[in-house]
């Protein structure tokens, strides 16, 4: 199964107190909440293996096509793997922490009232030996913003001004009242160089490759086919600790497939060597080929230690289909997750019911008294069970079950005007009838549309199935030309800047943006405005499940589940630490070729 997932420039999670992050003097780090795990002269994250032999190659699927190398622009469909080997931003993530940002291009940041200063790391080049400037900063930042997708409108927004007052010092000056993680968020910015596209246009798509500063340099180019990236021998930054252990493989080659079914016909066949399996019937059924017997391919689950992500189907509220809140409960009510649980996935997920699922965030049971007084004054703009009931989905899986769900469904229905004619649901006013279109990009989720479509069709309403290649599919989200569509949004045990592009009023009619089924509830407005202002991890916690009981009261969504662990396939040979970081699986920048008899000299 395959989901369209908008870029997001911040996704890692994160827990503790939320204070805002803050420093009085030049640091190596940031961290949102206390002080960061790795100290000014540590040598390597701990997750890593530093001596990890560098060498080989490591052939990765990607699922759908590509038609350009700039994966910063809305337009054409960019290449899987550019930002981080490609691309470089002034700081980088830990993959054991919850919020902390190193040193990458910026060697030191400091951050001050409203301002937030990085000093670059004199070492700092692009991949044609040319200096990493502050004026590349400033103007990296000016072309995401102007030309960006929208998300970088939506993070960079409460920053007043970028100046560079020195060759190697850049200030960000930001508006008052700004997110506690914008510092951070600032620290992920790619950096581009000024130079390289006063002489190229920034805002086309192109399949020439551009000037970068990563670790890898782009290799092949086979539009829709294939990537191939290179380990560069005169990268700038192996020495530095952010680096050790990392990007091990001396070829990374990434080979297009149409779907995951074909891919996997071609992973048995050896073409690629890692699979993440998203089908629980493949999961359970076609892993028992002969290399797995012989133990050239390793098949085990790994235990995934994020927050279960949001998935669901969502339903385009611009559609005047969608805009009633009966009509949204009612098609929820319809939906056997159990049944289909049991008899297409195994039994093996869970659902989910929280917008903050598998953290200590979500609403449960009745609200307590420090999200009433917070809900109290929208009182008139909410539905009464957002005071007065715990939330919960109903429990299919039986004839009976089933039957009580859509006897209330069509009650639902007819209480907002859509009335049975001739076995059809129709508008009681002019006899319109209820008929919509699930739009998808991959074949293999036809099998959960189906028995949800039956269930429509008892309630007299025509659900159809329509499925595009992933670049129609990417643009038509892109134009919010869809009815209702599978789709899944990252969850952060330190909601912030994101929440506000998920659900806010502003990005509701912003092609390209991340709400893309177009919420626009002055409700969630104030709360998500209040959560990124959130200065304790109580009030943080009192503003998310808030805004978790008003989403789901509003059935925006209708609910899937979640897994909690990666389903994983891989060649024997291919190796990684022996404990793999919480919080990603590091693929494929921490793993290495373990059939590489003998450790190459780095140069690092």
């Amino acid at each position: 199964m395959r989901f369209f997932v908008f870029f997001l420039l911040s996704f890692f999670v994160s827990c503790g107190d939320t204070s805002r992050a803050e420093s009085s003097a030049q640091s190596h780090a940031l961290a949102l909440h206390g002080q960061p795990k790795y100290g000014a002269d540590f040598q390597h994250f701990d997750y890593v293996n530093p001596h990890a032999p560098v060498g080989g190659s490591l052939k990765m699927a990607a699922y759908g096509t590509f038609d350009t190398l700039n994966p910063f622009l809305l337009k054409g469909v960019a290449a899987s793997e550019l930002m981080g080997n490609v691309f470089e931003t002034l700081m980088v993530p830990s993959f054991d922490e919850p919020f902390s940002r190193y040193g990458l291009i910026a060697k030191t940041v400091e951050v001050s009232g409203n301002t937030v200063t990085f000093t670059l790391n004199p070492k700092a080049r692009f991949a044609d030996n040319s200096p990493i400037t502050a004026q590349d900063v400033v103007f990296s930042f000016g072309m995401l913003k102007q030309y960006g997708q929208p998300a970088y409108r939506s993070y960079y927004r409460e920053v007043e001004n970028a100046a560079a007052p020195s060759k190697d010092r850049v200030v960000f000056t930001l508006k008052e009242g700004h997110s506690r993680e914008l510092p951070l968020i600032l620290g992920d910015l790619p950096v581009i160089s000024k130079a390289y596209y006063t002489a190229h246009d920034f805002n086309k798509t192109t399949l020439v490759p551009p000037l970068s500063s990563g670790p890898y340099r782009i290799e092949t180019v086979k539009p829709g086919r294939l990537l191939t990236l290179k380990r560069r021998a005169d990268y700038w930054g192996w020495s530095l600790p952010v680096n050790r252990g990392m990007y091990n493989f001396e070829t990374l080659s990434i080979p297009y497939y149409r779907d995951s079914v074909v891919a996997l016909q071609a992973f048995k066949g050896g073409d690629h060597d890692v699979r993440l399996e998203n089908i629980s019937k493949l999961w359970a059924t076609a892993y028992d080929f002969p290399a797995v017997q012989r133990g050239d391919v390793v098949v085990r689950p790994v235990e995934d230690g994020r927050p279960a992500p949001v998935q669901g189907f969502v339903m385009n509220h611009r559609r005047p289909l969608f805009q009633d809140r009966r009509v949204r409960e009612a098609l929820s009510l319809a939906f056997d997750f159990e049944w289909i649980n049991k008899t297409l996935f195994f039994g093996t997920y869970r659902r989910t019911f929280s917008y903050f699922g598998h953290t200590d965030l979500s609403a449960t049971g009745l609200p307590s008294q420090q999200e009433i007084a917070l809900l109290a004054p929208f009182r008139d703009q909410l539905p009464p069970e957002v005071f007065t009931k715990p939330f919960n989905l109903p429990v299919l899986g039986t004839p009976q079950a089933r039957r009580a769900s859509l006897e209330k469904a069509d009650a639902l229905l007819k209480q907002a005007g859509w009335v049975i004619k001739d076995g059809v649901r129709v508008r009681s006013t002019d006899g319109t009838p209820f008929r919509f279109e699930m739009l998808m990009d991959d074949t293999t989720f036809e099998r959960v549309a189906a028995p949800f479509a039956q269930n429509l069709k008892k309630l007299g309403i025509v659900m159809t199935v329509r499925i595009v290649d992933s670049a129609q599919y990417q643009k038509r989200l892109e134009a919010f030309d869809y009815d209702m569509t599978p789709f899944v949004y990252p969850v952060s045990l330190s909601p912030g800047n994101e929440q506000y592009a998920y659900w806010g009023s502003r990005f509701a009619n912003v092609q390209g943006a991340q709400n893309i089924m177009g919420i626009q509830d002055p409700v969630v407005d104030a709360l998500t405005q209040g959560l990124l202002k959130a200065t304790t991890r109580q009030d943080l916690q009192t503003y998310t499940r808030a805004l978790d009981r008003v989403l789901l009261w509003q059935h925006h969504l209708i609910h899937h589940w979640r897994l909690g662990q990666y389903r994983l396939a891989h060649r024997a040979w291919l190796k990684h630490p022996e404990t793999l970081p919480p919080y990603s699986l590091g693929l494929p920048a921490l793993w290495w070729d373990g059939g590489v008899a003998a450790r190459l000299e780095s140069p690092r």
